[in-house]
Parts: C-alpha cells; structure tokens; sequence
C-alpha cells in the first residue's frame, strides 16, 4: 500500500490536516489507534479563535459552526465578589470568539472525511514508524491480528502526548521542557441554561472556577481541585455548591443546577517538545505541546501547526502556498520551515497559558500573599487599556 502523506491519529488536527489535503488533491491515509465511537465520546473545550474558524471555512466544515457556534465579543473575570468584562470589540477592533465544541468539529471533520470517501483505519493497533530519515518512510500496524504496512513521501503525527509520534523521534534530537502544576481541574457538563452569556473566570481564595458552555442549554463547569481528589468523591450537591461558594453574588444567584451528564477531573501540564520535524515525521498539535486548559489555546495551537504544515504539504505538491504560486513543485522550503514556524506561536500561547493560570488559580506555597498578588495584578489588569488589550489579543488568537 502507498499514500502520499500517512497521518498517525484521527483527532481534530488529523483530520483538519486530511480535509485539506484531500481538497487540494493530496492522497492521504488516517490511522486511529481508537474506534471512531471513543474518539467522538471525548469531551473537550470549545472556544474557537478566528484563525481556526477561517481554518475550518477553507476545509469546507463550517455550516454547522456557523449555524449553531455562538459568537462571543469579550470574557469576564471574577475576583473580591465583582465581575468585570474584557470588551474584545472595543480592544481588539473587528475580533471575537466561537463557541462550539471539539466533539462537533471532530464531528464535522468525521463526515466530511466518511463523504470524500478518504481512507480511514481505526482501532489500527501497535503502530510504528520507520525509516523518517529516508524518502520513503513506512507505518505499519496489526489490525484483525494482520499486519499491515503503508509507504509514504511524509508522516504527520498527530496522535497526541500519549502517542508513537514523538517516541518515534532520535531521543538525542529532541528536546522537551515542562510545567506540572500542583492541581486539576474537576468538570461538569449539565443540561443547564448558562449562568452568563459569555464565560465567566473567577479567581478565588477557595480556588478558581470557570463557567462556560456548549450551548443555550447545555453548560460546562469547572473548579481548581487536589490532584489527590478523585471524581467518586464529588456528588453533584457538592459541586455546585462549590462552584457557588467561588462565583460572585450575583452568578451565585442567578446558577441553574442539575444532574450532571459527565464529570471528570483533567490535571493540569504545559509541555513543549522540539523541534517538531526531523526527517519526513512531523508533530502536530497535542503530540508536541500541552496547554493547560485556562485560556482554551489546546484545540486552536493544534489548528495553527495544521495551517503551517497543510501549507508546506501543498506547496511540495503543487508548487503553490494559498493563492500564490511558487512555481517549483517539490519545494521543501516550507517544511524546511515548520518546527520554527510553529514553535514561535507556540512558545507564545505557551506564556499567556502559564500567566493565566497562574493569575488565576491558588497555588499551594503561596497563601494568603500570592492572594493579595493577584487580586492586585487583576485590578490594575481591568483598570488599565494595555492590560486589558494584551489579554484580550492573546484570548482571541494571535495571527498565524
């Protein structure tokens, strides 16, 4: 068997990756080490930058985002019992976010990618990858107790932290730097009307809260939890009334509870791997870089690696980036170029991820100074247009 480009995961950026290729004529094989049931059953984030929108438009997926995403202009922060709001059309002129789940993208990329007719494996087992350094890699895996074996011209891995991708990679090669933080965040998704119209982060002595949504009637809710805490150990009562207890007056009162239809409790890591190419492997979104959730950058860096990498792909191909022809089909200046293009945004999401969470969260070796702190930092950051316009470029994407 031969493709083209083999993609190692079956997540949002393979199959963002897949979508786009396919529509510029690039033959492509996706492997998934999970049944396609396991992977839509993920929950996930979904606030939405303008890139990864515009990303999703070019991939001709965006009918349902545009029809049922909804559209945010600003963010509020919560801190000392009052809520102030980030503007971002006041300070990020013609800027905004879309709300709309990871599951539905996946989702949308799923059928579009089942309605093209491109070649799909999923629950392929024991994959592998070899020869990266040659013109030729190969990927195998064992499926039905077969082996099977595709060669390729580039393998894209995109099969998140836990993947072969980055094994894959010479160990005296790559190098990875990480932050583990002390906490976790446990989540609730109910069949609840949202507690705002727009997302609601609050800084508390008890711990941070976050109240976000799916859709008009469908809310997702977290609080900072212990790493030692286990989801058996939190009964809806005494989450909500948790989350109330770290949410101003006025959220408090207006909350609507319910039964809760998933709950977990996600720890919290930043973690960046470089470079993200050697050879003809590539790493793209979760496979070589880890955002804590605060700030909602995971899903959108994913997107940013696929525009530099499906860039590159098509302009080996065809000899053509976007609408500008190169004129020199089988061009590696572009994938030359990725690991330093991509590394550059990241390091970027990466910091404002860090600084959010740390502005945001009770850190354990702080106490009541490291409180005193960032209520200070968050005063001067609602009071002053700079503060406020940093947060506010970063939280709505900073440009590919």
């Amino acid at each position: 068997m031969r493709t083209q480009v083999a993609i190692v995961g079956a997540g949002p950026a393979g199959l963002l990756l897949a979508r786009l290729l396919d529509r510029a004529g690039i033959d492509t094989l996706l492997l998934e080490a999970r049944s396609g049931d396991y992977v839509l059953g993920r929950i996930r984030a979904g606030v939405l930058e303008q890139g990864t929108v515009g990303l999703l438009e070019r991939a001709g997926v965006a009918a349902r985002l545009h029809e049922q995403g909804l559209v945010h202009h600003g963010v509020e922060l919560a801190f000392a019992g009052e809520r102030h709001r980030i503007d971002f059309a006041r300070l990020t002129p013609g800027s905004h976010v879309m709300v709309y789940g990871q599951t539905e993208v996946t989702r949308d990329l799923m059928d579009a990618r089942r309605e093209s007719g491109g070649r799909s494996v999923y629950e392929a087992e024991a994959v592998e990858i070899r020869d990266i350094g040659s013109e030729s890699p190969t990927v195998s895996w064992r499926q039905e107790g077969r082996r099977h074996e595709v060669q390729c011209d580039f393998v894209a891995g995109c099969d998140g932290f836990h993947g072969v991708s980055r094994r894959t990679m010479p160990q005296d090669v790559l190098r990875t730097y990480e932050r583990v933080y002390p906490f976790g965040w446990l989540g609730v998704l109910s069949e609840t009307q949202p507690v705002s119209a727009e997302l609601i982060y609050a800084n508390h002595p008890r711990g941070f809260a976050l109240c976000s949504m799916r859709s008009p009637t469908r809310s997702r809710y977290y609080v900072q939890c212990g790493l030692d805490q286990k989801v058996e150990d939190w009964s809806d009562e005494r989450f909500w009334d948790e989350l109330r207890s770290r949410l101003d007056d006025r959220a408090a009162a207006a909350l609507v509870t319910g039964p809760s239809i998933e709950k977990s409790i996600a720890p919290l890591r930043s973690f960046v791997a470089e470079p993200m190419r050697h050879g003809r492997l590539f790493l793209a979104g979760d496979a070589a870089h880890i955002v804590p959730p605060t700030g909602a950058k995971g899903l959108n860096l994913a997107a940013s690696d696929i525009h530099y990498l499906s860039q590159a792909l098509i302009e080996f191909y065809r000899g053509d980036v976007g609408d500008r022809p190169t004129g020199r089909p089988g061009s590696m200046a572009g994938l030359d170029a990725y690991s330093s293009r991509c590394l550059k945004r990241v390091w970027k999401a990466v910091r404002f991820s860090w600084w959010f969470t740390s502005l945001m969260h009770r850190f354990p070796d702080t106490g009541e100074f490291g409180q005193k702190i960032q209520e200070a930092e968050l005063e001067w950051l609602v009071g002053s247009t700079a503060g406020s316009t940093s947060l506010a470029e970063n939280y709505v994407g900073l440009p590919y």
